[in-house]
This record gives C-alpha cells, structure tokens and sequence, in this order.
C-alpha cells in the first residue's frame, strides 16, 4: 500500500511538532520545513525529514521545495502553521510569513500533488481572524484574516484538480512549549477552565487530530471550511460572560 507524503510548513514546534507525530503513528512520510532546527527527541522518528528555512528567503525555500519532492515524492498532504517571530517591522514580517509564504509554496507546488483523491491543503488560522485579541498587533489579525480568505478561494480554484483546502482557527491552547507556564500560574489556568463550556484548555495534540481528519478519507467532501476548535469559548455572548466573571446581574 503506498504511503501519504506530507509537507508540513512551521512543523518544529507547538501544533505543528504535534501534528508531526499524529502522523507519523498513521505511517504518513513527513517533510517538515520550521524555522529552527527540531528538538533532538523529534529528530530520530521514522520517515520524518526537516528542513531548516528562513520563509522570507524565496530561493532558499524554493530549494527546500525542489529538494522535498526529489526526496520524498509527490505530494498528497500540505500543512501550514507558521507564523512570524521575528524583529523588526511586524506588519512586513507577519504578511510575508503568513500570506505570502503560503501563496508562494501552494503556487510552487500545485503541480506536485500525486493526483489521488486524498490530497489536500489545510491552513491553521486562528480565532483573532475574527474576534479582537489585544495581546496580538493589527498585522496579525489581518494576516489570520487574509488566511481564511485564501482557503475560500484556493478551495474554489483547486477544487477542479481534486484538490481540497480547508482550515483550522484554535484558541489559545496547551502546547508543549507553554504547558508549564499555564500550570504553574492557576489563577490564569484557571480563568480559561471557567470561560471555556468544556472546562478545560485544548491542547496541540487535540488541534493536530482535527488537522489529521481533514488530511483523511473521512473529510473527502469538505472543503473551503474554516474548522473553529475552541471548546465552544467562542459562542459566548460577551455580556453574558462578564457577568458570569464578575458574579454580575441585571
């Protein structure tokens, strides 16, 4: 049985370090482009091949590209959960990392995919792509965005090549990363276990499970959906939620 090949861009790290390993355990061959290198227990895993490249570094991302196929083969999975975090003008910065980067490489590798009836595109976006998050700048709404946007009309203009592209928009959830920080201060663990219906904060490996459905057989007719994966933190009316913060009536 022939094997999926998935390209997974911002693969060393948080969602994306998590994704790897959900499909490594479904015998998937990964290809993962991060900006830094993987951590050393990533780095010996079956069949997981990095790449280590500047995103805003056109030639050097389209010899990553170029050096991905060769090796790997065509493609039936593409995966994007970069962002920015680099210095300087934040607004350039985030629109190059997040939107341009991502047209570049779907532009540059559309004629890679094998052609069977699992490829697919998914984009991680997030909820800032509709809600006001004042911790994150303007370039990062706007890029997030920008991002569900494309899923539309790459899902419409890919469509006719079998090709389907969707999208994933999380909260703020536990990554490996920032597990620690989260649980070490319990008054702000806490607020995100009274606000979230589920009671809980989501974790990487639960938005990699969601990502990992939508590269599968079992979402064969979705496509151009933006996937909200929250635990129904959104659907809270504003008002409602203050007051049951703040003990309020009226």
């Amino acid at each position: 049985m022939e094997r999926n090949h998935s390209l997974i861009v911002g693969g060393t790290r948080g969602i994306g370090r998590a994704l790897v390993r959900t499909l490594a355990k479904e015998n998937h061959v990964l290809s993962v482009i991060g900006r830094r290198p993987p951590a050393e227990t990533d780095r010996h895993i079956p069949d997981v091949h990095y790449w280590v490249v500047d995103l805003l570094d056109q030639e050097s991302l389209a010899d990553a590209l170029a050096d991905v196929i060769k090796q790997n083969g065509k493609l039936n999975h593409l995966v994007f959960l970069q962002r920015y975090r680099g210095e300087g003008d934040d607004w350039v910065g985030e629109i190059e990392t997040t939107l341009t980067a991502t047209k570049y490489v779907i532009e540059r590798l559309v004629d890679e995919f094998d052609g069977s009836d699992e490829d697919s595109i998914v984009i991680v976006s997030s909820i800032a792509s509709h809600f006001v998050a004042e911790e994150q700048a303007l370039s990062y709404h706007v890029a997030k965005a920008g991002l569900n946007q494309m899923i539309r009309y790459y899902a419409v203009v890919l469509g006719s090549r079998g090709i389907r592209v969707n999208g994933v928009s999380p909260c703020t959830i536990l990554k490996e990363e920032s597990r620690e920080f989260y649980l070490q201060n319990e008054r702000l663990y806490n607020l995100y276990k009274t606000i979230t219906p589920l009671g809980r904060m989501g974790t990487s490996e639960e938005i990699a499970q969601v990502i990992a459905f939508l590269c599968s057989p079992k979402a064969s007719f979705i496509t151009g959906q933006n996937i909200v994966v929250d635990g129904g933190l959104s659907l809270q009316w504003q008002e409602s939620l203050a007051r049951k913060l703040t003990s309020l009536k009226g």
